[in-house]
């Protein structure tokens, strides 16, 4: 599943190019991490950075709950569609940026501004935003959360039993989440000063966006964020029309532009045709031309080659007459091959993470096996590296405001111990002795995935949960619930290890821009307990709104709620429900993933830039080809601009394809209550072939 954890990439979330395979520094950052410019820090000496509480600002909260809910929207309907979700950084910082500035400049000039705009009030924006959208993926609405849902149940190949089928609803939705969210912030915090000061852990996407805030408040900086705002405008108003456009001539199934078929009806029939989305084109405007391609050359080796060529073995393979959506016919095929690769990518890069972990942290502890004390808390010896003066002055303040470590003992400790009392209320097949050895397991796993993804920015949250789904959903067993266990499980498990990476991120950018860190944990809590109202609330209009939510072929298919679903499954009742041959080509398929990553790393960085991402193929095999042809001509766009001005592209790339995310996304908020509401496009616009158009007109005319 292409999943994501907002701007940190997830293994089975949003891609880069290459895991950026980030050496740890002995006792020096790497130049290209480290150094900004000759020094930033000397850019803002004279001004003054203000005390943690004045970083937490009334202005700063409101801008993040408006825009916590326009990328809670963008990121709900990308996880309903396809499940890829790529960066919205650049997005969240900048219109932060935009909306505080007018703010200010506005009371400024009326002689009522009392603070000026601060970087580290940025950052604490953009931290917050991060968190409130990220609980829309951590969350699961379009994965296990869902795929307890009778809709998804009734597509799955197991017994329904009501034992693990739970429908959605608003109450338990948000008492979950607020259960399980928090806990992964408490499990790191004491480990902020060893990963970021002492083991000087790059975090590419933290630094990044650091790197991003730190431009927007100089002189220069503010004047291209100013028009990159004004560009990311008009393409957020081109889209948002264009979806108003295309709404009219939806009136029935298979109606509009989203169905047109572009590359002709057989290729439509096989799922290959542009389809118009101008938030597809985006995405793929920002993720690299090689998760581009590589969905295309799944496309066509699955929708292309295997599901014709499976199709003919009907009534042999499989029995004759099941439909396209039956798991007992070719939609097993699609389904679990697709789980295959996905879990065979996943597996490999687990290993592979949890190897360069491990290394590193030999590494760490050997470079400093003179130093007996771990600097875990405010007992520890704050020593200041002598490297430059911005590492100096970042140091020394990231050091100044401790967070105590008996807040995060007890945090974690009241959480995990409401925790194990509550949720076998709301899931009464997840058992509390479940639930404590998965927190007995958390601390340890969290501090992995935060150490790995500060060597690779690569986040392994998705991976813990499906190994959650698979232990946990075999111990309960199937007769007692297992599958909906397993999928409970995995929803802790993905929640504590997420946001645990994701603080440390934060942290970083904190770092760099000289916030505090208790400002950092602040605003990560206000930005979680928002997303844990926020996020339910939007998904339950989505689930209102649309009575086929779910469906396959629908508008919001959630196809990756059935493959969490059809996973848990596995792990409970087995193998013995796939269709003949299916196990076979699984066990092809997953050896295939682990095989082309192996090649992908044999041959080096720059050869690997021409080698597919099998966990990349593998999304294109259940839903289709459609949205990586999108995807293509949103690379094809960006490939063109940057050879006709590369530095242009460079600065207002990511502006263009974020106006056309957030205009698209932001469309749903009104077409849902129009569905809500009973409002009915006028216009049907359907594509016929010629010989179905006249018997169409013979019918019309008899009539």
């Amino acid at each position: 599943m292409m999943e994501r954890s907002s701007s940190r990439r997830d293994v089975a979330s949003s891609y880069d190019d290459d895991l950026p395979h980030s050496e740890i520094s002995d006792g020096k950052r790497s130049k290209d991490a480290g150094n900004e410019m000759d020094s930033i820090e000397r850019i803002f000496e004279s001004k003054e950075v203000p005390p943690w509480q004045r970083q937490l600002t009334v202005r700063a909260f409101v801008v993040s709950f408006i825009l916590g809910i326009m990328f809670t929207f963008i990121v709900m309907k990308l996880n309903l569609t396809t499940g890829i979700i790529p960066s919205l950084n650049v997005s969240a910082g900048l219109l932060g940026f935009f909306f505080v500035k007018t703010w200010t400049k506005f009371l400024n000039k009326s002689g009522m501004l009392r603070q000026p705009f601060t970087r580290q009030e940025n950052t604490v924006i953009q931290t917050c935003v991060v968190a409130t959208s990220g609980i829309a993926f951590s969350g699961g609405f379009g994965s296990y959360l869902f795929g307890m849902s009778e809709v998804v149940a009734k597509q799955s190949s197991e017994n329904n039993y009501e034992e693990n089928t739970k429908n959605p609803s608003l109450t338990w939705l948000i008492g979950f989440l607020f259960v399980v969210s928090f806990l992964g912030l408490f499990s790191v915090v004491p480990l902020r000063k060893i990963m970021i000061v002492d083991f000087k852990l790059i975090y590419p996407s933290g630094t990044a966006t650091a790197h991003l805030i730190n431009s927007f408040h100089t002189p220069q900086g503010a004047k291209l964020a100013k028009r990159q705002v004004r560009t990311l405008g008009k393409f957020f108003t081109f889209s948002f029309l264009w979806g108003l456009f295309q709404w009219f001539f939806t009136a029935g199934d298979g109606c509009g532009f989203s169905s047109f078929p572009s590359l002709g009806l057989e290729a439509y029939e096989h799922k290959f045709y542009f389809d118009f989305s101008a938030t597809y084109v985006g995405v793929g405007m920002i993720c690299p031309y090689l998760i581009n391609v590589s969905l295309l050359v799944g496309a066509v080796i699955s929708w292309g080659l295997m599901w014709p060529l499976i199709n003919l073995r009907e009534g042999d393979w499989y029995p004759k007459g099941l439909g396209s959506s039956s798991l007992h016919g070719i939609q097993g095929y699609r389904v679990f091959i697709g789980i295959a690769m996905i879990l065979g990518d996943g597996l490999y890069n687990f290993f592979k993470v949890l190897g360069h972990t491990c290394f590193g942290l030999y590494r760490q502890v050997r470079h400093r096996k003179s130093q007996s004390q771990l600097p875990v808390s405010h007992n520890s010896s704050p020593e200041i590296p002598q490297i430059s003066y911005d590492d100096q002055r970042r140091t020394h303040l990231f050091l100044k405001d401790q967070i105590p470590m008996w807040i995060a003992i007890i945090g974690y400790l009241v959480i995990a111990a409401v925790s194990i009392v509550v949720l076998p209320h709301i899931f009464h097949q997840l058992k509390w002795y479940h639930i404590t050895v998965i927190y007995a397991l958390a601390p340890t796993l969290a501090f992995c995935n935060a150490y790995g993804c500060g060597l690779t920015d690569w986040s392994l949250a998705s991976t813990y949960g499906k190994l959650a789904i698979f232990i946990v959903g075999a111990w309960a067993g199937g007769e007692n619930g297992g599958v909906l266990a397993g999928l409970a499980a995995c929803g802790v498990m993905m929640n504590i290890v997420s946001t645990a990476s994701d603080l440390m991120q934060d942290f970083k950018t904190g770092y760099m821009t000289l916030a505090s860190p208790r400002s950092m944990f602040v605003s990560q809590v206000i930005g979680t307990a928002m997303g844990c109202v926020i996020s339910p609330c939007v998904f339950w209009l989505f689930y209102q709104a649309f009575n086929d939510l779910g469906q396959p072929g629908s508008e919001y298919p959630a196809p990756y709620a059935l493959i969490y679903r059809n996973m848990a499954v596995l792990g409970v009742e087995g193998f013995a429900a796939l269709p003949r041959h299916c196990l076979a080509l699984c066990y092809g398929f997953f050896g295939l993933a682990i095989v082309i990553n192996g090649m992908r790393d044999a041959v080096g960085k720059e050869k690997a830039k021409f080698i597919p991402i099998p966990m990349a193929m593998a999304i294109p095999f259940y839903i289709g080809g459609y949205f990586a042809i999108d995807m293509c001509v949103g690379s094809l766009i960006l490939f063109v601009w940057s050879k006709v001005n590369k530095a242009k592209a460079a600065a207002f790339g990511p502006a263009v394809a974020s106006g056309l995310i957030c205009g698209d996304g932001i469309w749903t908020l009104p077409s849902s209550i129009l569905a809500l509401a009973g409002v009915k496009p006028p216009i049907c616009m359907k594509f016929l072939s010629r010989g179905d158009n006249v018997r169409v007109d013979q019918i019309l005319k008899s009539s």
